[in-house]
C-alpha cells in the first residue's frame, strides 16, 4: 500500500532522521522507501550528536544521514507523509495542498501528541523524545 513514506520535522537533524531510521530499521525486510526532510532544514549538516548517539546504542547506524530542505515535489511523490507537529501539518499542506490527505501525526495512533523538539537540549529529552518516535513508527507499522 505504502512504497514511499516520508518524514518531516524542522531542521531534519533530531526528530525525523531519528523517525527514519528507525522505520528503516523496523522495514528492512519490506519494499518501503522512507526518507527524511525539513521545514526550515540545516541542509547537508549530519543528525545531532545525542540523537545519533541513541540510535548507535540501539543498533542503528545513521552516519550516512545530511540534512535536506523539504519541497512539493517530495511531499507529491510520498504515499505517507508523517510530520512531528500539529504546526508542520500545516506548513507542508500550504506548501502542496494536493498532498494534504496524506499528510498524518507521527503519534496519530496514540494521544495525538507533538513530539517536542530536543535540538540543544539535555540528552535526557534526547531519550524521551526517542521514546515518543518509536511509540510513534510502532504504532504505524501495522498499517503498513
Amino acid at each position: 500500500m505504502f512504497e514511499r513514506i516520508l518524514i518531516v520535522c524542522v531542521g531534519n537533524i533530531c526528530r525525523s532522521p531519528t523517525a527514519e531510521f528507525i522505520f528503516r530499521e523496523k522495514l528492512k525486510h519490506r519494499d518501503i522507501h522512507v526518507s527524511s526532510a525539513g521545514l526550515r532544514a540545516l541542509v547537508g549538516r549530519p543528525m545531532d550528536d545525542h540523537a545519533m548517539q541513541i540510535l548507535k546504542e540501539r543498533g542503528i547506524d545513521a552516519a550516512e544521514h545530511r540534512a535536506r530542505q523539504l519541497d512539493p515535489a517530495m511531499l507529491r511523490q510520498a504515499d505517507l507523509v508523517l510530520a512531528m507537529e500539529r504546526e508542520h501539518l500545516s506548513a507542508v499542506s500550504r506548501m502542496a495542498p494536493e498532498a494534504s490527505g496524506k499528510i498524518f501525526l507521527l503519534d496519530k495512533w496514540h494521544d495525538a501528541d507533538d513530539v517536542p523538539d530536543p535540538y540543544r537540549q539535555s540528552r535526557q529529552m534526547f531519550e524521551h523524545v526517542h521514546g515518543m518516535i518509536e511509540r510513534g513508527v510502532e504504532s504505524w507499522l501495522r498499517y503498513l
